[in-house]
């Protein structure tokens, strides 16, 4: 649950209420009614309204800036190891570190008999 009087960005307009996304607000108050879609009042001071909103269509500024940098941080990776010709740093990004999982279970060699096994199972299951 978000803190009364803290800055958060419009990312959606669900209920199309002529919202503009990217505009930054001001959480004023709750709506605590169950019956109600909308769970926050949001003070636009570009639009010079408040709003209801689902907490769905606002996000805290501070997590869209961390979102931002995370983004910026693994294109500026990925540039640096096309530049540098590192594969594996290359794959390590675009994969996430389940690579180097991948890399220990592929040097797992099965024996032929053990292959057949596996297969005739699948088949009789």
């Amino acid at each position: 649950m978000l803190r009364l009087g803290q800055k958060v960005c419009i990312v959606a307009d669900s209920f199309e209420q002529n919202l503009s996304i990217g505009d930054y607000g001001y959480i004023i108050a709750y709506d605590r009614n169950a019956d109600n879609a909308f769970d926050y009042v949001v003070r636009i001071p570009k639009m010079n309204k408040h709003v209801f909103v689902p907490a769905a269509d606002i996000e805290l500024e501070e997590t869209l800036l961390q979102q931002e940098a995370d983004r910026i941080e693994r294109e500026a990776l990925i540039d640096y190891a096309l530049a540098t010709k590192n594969e594996l740093l290359f794959r390590r990004i675009m994969n996430g570190d389940a690579a180097e999982d991948t890399a220990a279970d592929n040097k797992e060699v099965q024996s032929q008999q053990d292959f057949i096994r596996q297969i005739n199972l699948k088949a009789w299951i």
